[in-house]
């Protein structure tokens, strides 16, 4: 059975909406009808090639839908579950997830390598990042569906995915935010409308918001930043004249450019901790000197999909989701189908919006 799909031929080329064949469920995997798929920058890295997977693809890697049909021995859902797909799902056995760290697990991407689909003329498509969520189906291990909570709209949960599990894991697990402390989120798209949303319910006593584009504001103010500063030279300075002189406890980074970086490093008080959640590419190189790393002594961190553990964590966003304190649909600017995705990577490259979300 044909379904459509956005395919990318090869890194740098236009994606195709075109037909795909998928094949049945194996033993252990699941097949899944998406009802949504959110746009990612790390989408837009796998096009461009910052990001290295295996090619042709099928892109997408934040949805949620439902089970259609299960292979021998899936146990967890069953045809008819709503299910949110988690493109890095953790082995349990390799050095990462014996420590709990399971959100760097060695193993979470080997799927990105298997034969996912074929197009209607027999060529192999992968998975990009496991799930191939830009289609009307897909089919997945087992280990890449999560059974949705109740209470929370199926199509918003497609955010669950990514952006908001990243976010929500910088504020509570790389930061670690505690009551009344002060934050900066520097980038104002999908991932940092969640961080200030988690900022705000870890309790932050102020949430500064930057990012190029002064049409971000309201979407940030929104999402509970009390203050919005475009992004400039000025910055750090801007920031530190808005804590008594001394930076923000917390940075979180969520565009992934040296300069913004910097930004963020420098707009942190001394002994603050400063999260990069942006995927930059290897020509952004960010310098630091030995004698202000120990004056400062500040803690830059990297936060790989939120060092979430997304069996735990989404159970617990969807009681935030139920009880009102997290709005998934104030994350999501557009609402797009299939053919809308090139113009959605465009608007990313230009800054504009929140997270644009596939309908289908």
């Amino acid at each position: 059975m044909a379904v459509r799909a956005a395919v990318l031929p090869a890194v740098g080329a236009p994606l195709e909406i075109t037909g795909i064949e998928l094949p049945d469920p194996g033993p252990g995997q699941v097949r899944v009808r998406l009802a949504a798929a959110g746009v990612c920058h790390s989408d837009l890295s796998l096009s461009d090639g910052t990001m290295r997977v295996p090619v042709p693809a099928v892109l997408g890697h934040e949805g949620a839908g439902t089970v259609v049909a299960v292979g021998e021995g899936v146990t967890h859902v069953a045809p008819g579950a709503s299910v949110v797909l988690n493109w890095a799902p953790s082995c349990g056995t390799c050095h990462a997830c014996t420590l709990g760290e399971v959100w760097l697990c060695a193993d979470a991407l080997s799927g990105a390598a298997g034969i996912h689909a074929r197009t209607t003329d027999g060529t192999e498509l992968h998975p990009g990042l496991n799930v191939a969520a830009f289609a009307e189906e897909t089919v997945v291990a087992g280990s890449c569906v999560l059974p949705l909570p109740d209470g929370v709209p199926l199509v918003d949960a497609a955010l669950l995915g990514c952006a908001v599990l990243t976010g929500y894991g910088a504020v509570h697990h790389s930061a670690r935010v505690r009551p009344g402390e002060t934050v900066a989120v520097f980038g104002v798209g999908g991932v940092g409308l969640a961080t200030l949303q988690s900022a705000r319910i870890a309790g932050a006593s102020r949430i500064i918001a930057v990012d190029v584009s002064p049409a971000k504001e309201e979407l940030a103010r929104a999402a509970g930043a009390t203050d919005f500063l475009l992004a400039s030279g000025t910055t750090p300075r801007e920031i530190r004249a808005l804590t008594g002189r001394q930076g923000v406890d917390v940075s979180v980074e969520c565009v992934g450019r040296a300069v913004s970086i910097r930004a963020a490093w420098e707009s942190t008080r001394r002994g603050g901790r400063t999260t990069v959640v942006g995927i930059g590419g290897k020509d952004e190189q960010v310098t630091f000197n030995a004698l202000e790393l120990f004056h400062w002594g500040r803690t830059l961190s990297g936060c790989v999909y939120g060092n979430t553990d997304p069996a735990r964590d989404v159970p617990l966003l969807a009681e935030h989701v139920r009880e009102g304190r997290f709005d998934l649909s104030s994350l999501v600017t557009d609402r797009i189908d299939l053919e809308g995705i090139p113009a959605a990577f465009d608007n990313m490259l230009a800054g504009k919006g929140g997270r644009a979300l596939v309908v289908f």
